[in-house]
Order: C-alpha cells, then sequence, then structure tokens
C-alpha cells in the first residue's frame, strides 16, 4: 500500500488501529447509551449542549455551530427527539426567523440517567488505559491535527483576507 502513497506501512498500522479504536468506542458508547437512556449519541450531543446551555436552550443556529453540524442536520435530528419529548422548539420573542430549541423534562432526565455511566464508560474504556505519557501525547497531538482540518473562523478568513487584499 506504501508504494502508491506517500504512507508507510507502519504508518499504515497506526492509523488503522486508531480507526478500529474509534469505531469500537463509539460502538460501546453507543450502546450504553441505548441501555441507560434510550438515546443516541447524536440525541446525547444535542441533549448534553442544551443541559450545559444557559437557560436549558439555546438558537437552533448556535446549536449547530456547538455540535459543527449543518442546518439541516440539527433540523432533522430536532424533529425527531421534538417527537419523542426530548425537546421543544420554540420562536423567537425578538427574532420572527429564530427558533429556540429548549430541553424538556423528559430531556433532561435522560440526560441525567446517561451522564453517569456514560462518563465511567469514558473512563473505563480509554483514559484507564493509557498511562500519563500517552495522555500527555495525545493532549499534544490532538489540537495539532484540529489545527490543520478545522475549518478557520470568521475572524481568520477576515484577517486572511486583509493580509492578501
Amino acid at each position: 500500500m506504501s508504494e502508491v502513497s506517500e504512507v508507510s506501512e507502519a504508518e499504515w498500522e497506526v492509523w488503522r488501529n486508531f480507526l478500529r479504536m474509534r469505531t469500537q468506542l463509539d460502538r460501546v458508547l453507543e450502546k450504553q447509551l441505548q441501555q441507560d437512556a434510550g438515546i443516541s449519541s447524536p440525541d446525547y450531543a444535542v441533549l448534553l449542549t442544551l443541559f450545559e446551555a444557559e437557560g436549558k436552550q439555546l438558537r437552533a443556529r448556535e446549536l449547530g455551530e456547538l455540535l459543527l453540524w449543518e442546518k439541516s442536520r440539527v433540523s432533522h435530528q430536532v424533529s425527531r427527539m421534538e417527537k419523542r419529548g426530548l425537546v421543544e422548539r420554540t420562536q423567537c420573542d425578538t427574532d420572527a426567523r429564530g427558533t429556540w430549541i429548549g430541553l424538556t423534562a423528559a430531556g433532561k432526565r435522560a440526560t441525567l440517567k446517561a451522564m453517569r455511566n456514560h462518563a465511567a464508560t469514558i473512563r473505563r474504556a480509554f483514559f484507564d488505559v493509557l498511562s500519563p505519557e500517552e495522555l500527555d501525547a495525545l493532549r499534544t497531538a490532538a489540537p495539532r491535527v484540529l489545527h490543520v482540518i478545522e475549518p478557520p473562523d470568521c475572524d481568520e478568513l477576515d484577517n486572511v483576507t486583509e493580509l492578501t487584499a
């Protein structure tokens, strides 16, 4: 495989192991969320984001930004969750085009059911098996990878435009 790319066999092995680890972690966490609270990972992402928000609600646009989701994904996910009584939509008083997404009592209960075992599962399946040195390596590596792959902020784009103009 390394003959057709600039990736060595040893690097491919690291990559394959990383992908398998990520997939298996996702499966373990998904199973735990389903068992404990009857919710999916995307449900939990929305619920936890709302749970941590001031007033337990966010504008739909802001929710999407925090989750790094497209507008349509937020809309579809929220619609499914609204049907199950986990969240509710309300019109924004100050902006007729805006919508608030709020956590319902059922959504709060589901979040609380999921939280303790979710954190314990992350601890058991990830943190407890890594040494302090390995955690330090991840702490250093993750932001460097994210810097390369995450889209720049609008402020950064403005700065680039100013520099090239």
